[in-house]
């Protein structure tokens, strides 16, 4: 009975999902932002279930919608609603462009708040007006970020992470050998943060036509955080109730007072627009979305894996209607050798089709492995990039099992059959022979970006030691071809293959949320345990907990971002 009550609610939600929404004339399209924002959700359209099941956007879908509303007779502006954005630098100036976009069709963009982050507001600045709560504030103060540091904490619990590395900025893994921050981490978390904040400073300056050294003033003085103070600065247009907000926008489409706005709700316009293809030649482009921590094995939404990722580049070689290839990276590294994988699979497929990169929120170390396959990278100006560095770490419980009174003996049939064991001290071959693969695995990623970048190695090497690049000092250093997003990349594999109409194939092709759900019980039981730890806790907290799971749960050697960065 259970089961049978459960198919026929979904048979009631796919039934509403298909009719859609319908945009009446004269409606404004509400933008509002609950849940994270990923590059791709791998929606499948002919997936039942997929638009109904969970609240998270793909990127490509708002920037389509955005898109497709510009062109759209029924929608005449759009209201910014969100609050507390959880998207990366890259992916919010997309999103920001993408607004800009939509007015130069003659169509207004409102934003209103009852609190503004500064990733909220860096978005916000994209509308005609901005407006906040009375008794709001504008947290516009500068960019900043914190690292944790486990050295102590190892030392009193009797578990330590053994660690062997190469690059003096391969810092994600100085908290477990220090209790402070190095100068060369200070350097480059300092370098990195300014030149992002200097990008959303002129960004900002251009549409509120304020000064960058006046932004920079009223950021050092906190010149938003009271309302008065934001409108007398110049970084909002007023203080609203929201009814007084909503009043503006009924003139803004010339409805009474009385009256309702007819809105439509982005996750609708989504599903509506969707079935509206803007680029339809019977050529195609093929991108490819690799995003998240490189893991090895199938793949998901999550986590890069070798197994949907090459599937999706053998088809789009096999498929004669692909002319050219795009590959998404938006991950910070991983397992080295996941990641040589899909880099000589990338070498192969661009013996065949234009091959173009693009680099999402962060292309680091495995993730920037990657795309140096790439004919040509593109990137954000706000893109991390680079972290050309490797190391690995191992798990070492010597000290509590002394402590709690385990003691493990090792029998072995020849001299080195017993490599390591958790329970006692790392010795100084098995250091020396890890430390060699670490030193063969950071010639071979000197060597690929070489090759890929057309440098010499001893110039790689001069910008590697597992520093971090904004998108901007990488392309002044020829680690990136061009500055631009997505769009950008797709119009250069156009060009590159000798296209001007055609469309754009997506993969890979995720399951829907369901099809997990009725996989792997299991595993959406542990989702829900997470969700509860971490509200009852708090995000920090529990990202902490789990920055450390995934630290212990590492195998073999890492080519990965050199420290876990929020940037606040």
């Amino acid at each position: 009975m259970i089961v049978v009550g459960m198919f026929f609610i979904f048979m009631v939600l796919v039934g509403s999902a298909e009719d859609g929404v319908l945009v009446k004339k004269n409606s404004v399209l509400e933008i509002s932002f609950v849940a994270p924002i990923m590059d791709y959700t791998g929606k499948d359209e002919t997936d039942p279930f997929a638009s109904i099941w969970t609240e998270e956007f793909g990127l490509d879908e708002i920037l389509h919608a955005i898109e497709v509303a510009k062109n759209d007779a029924n929608i005449e502006g759009i209201s910014l609603t969100t609050g507390f954005l959880q998207a990366g630098m890259a992916q919010t100036r997309e999103i920001r462009n993408a607004l800009i976009d939509f007015k130069s069709n003659g169509k207004f963009v409102m934003a209103h708040a009852d609190v503004y982050a500064q990733r909220d507001y860096y978005l916000a600045t994209a509308a005609d007006e901005v407006y906040l709560n009375p008794v709001g504030v504008v947290d516009f103060k500068g960019l900043s970020t914190e690292v944790l540091f486990y050295k102590e904490l190892q030392e009193k619990s009797g578990i330590k992470m053994e660690v062997i590395r190469h690059g003096k900025y391969k810092s994600a893994v100085e908290p477990f050998l220090s209790d402070t921050m190095s100068d060369e981490n200070r350097t480059q978390i300092k370098e990195l943060i300014t030149s992002i904040w200097n990008i959303m400073v002129e960004d900002i300056s251009e549409s509120r036509n304020i000064a960058p050294e006046n932004l920079n003033r009223i950021a050092d003085t906190l010149g938003g955080r009271t309302p008065q103070y934001a409108i007398a600065s110049g970084l909002l247009d007023g203080a609203l109730h929201y009814d007084e907000y909503e009043n503006l926008i009924k003139q803004k489409i010339g409805v009474e007072e009385d009256d309702e706005v007819e809105y439509v709700g982005l996750r609708d316009y989504i599903q509506n627009s969707s079935k509206k293809k803007l680029k339809t030649g019977s050529d195609k482009i093929a991108v490819i979305y690799a995003q998240g921590e490189i893991l090895g094995g199938e793949g998901g939404r999550d986590y890069i894996g070798q197994g949907l990722i090459v599937d999706a580049l053998h088809k789009a070689v096999d498929n004669e209607n692909i002319k050219a290839i795009v590959v998404r990276i938006n991950s910070p590294g991983g397992s080295a050798l996941v990641s040589d994988i899909i880099w000589r699979e990338m070498q192969l497929a661009k013996k065949e089709k234009p091959l173009v990169v693009s680099f999402g929120n962060v292309a680091a170390s495995g993730g920037y492995y990657i795309g140096v396959a790439g004919d040509k990278i593109f990137a954000e100006p706000t893109t991390i990039t680079g972290s050309i560095g490797v190391f690995g770490t191992i798990p070492n419980m010597h000290e509590l099992a002394k402590n709690i009174g385990v003691n493990a003996e090792q029998v072995g049939t020849n001299a080195n059959s017993v490599d390591y064991s958790f329970f006692e001290p790392m010795s100084d071959l098995f250091r020396n022979v890890m430390q060699e693969s670490i030193e063969e695995t950071y010639q071979t990623f000197l060597s690929r970006v070489s090759q890929g970048r057309n440098m010499p190695v001893e110039k790689v090497n001069e910008v590697a030691q597992g520093r971090v690049w904004s998108g901007v000092d990488a392309k002044a250093l020829g680690l990136v071809d061009e500055l631009g997003n997505l769009d950008d990349a797709i119009a250069a594999a156009a060009e590159m293959a000798g296209l001007s109409d055609y469309g754009v194939r997506k993969y890979p092709k995720y399951k829907s949320g369901f099809e997990q759900f009725m996989e792997d019980y299991g595993a959406v039981k542990s989702k829900i345990g997470e969700s509860i730890i971490q509200e009852e806790i708090g995000t920090e907290a529990y990202q902490v907990i789990k920055e450390f799971k995934e630290f212990t749960k590492q195998e073999g050697i890492q080519a990965k971002m050199p420290f876990s960065l929020n940037i606040k």
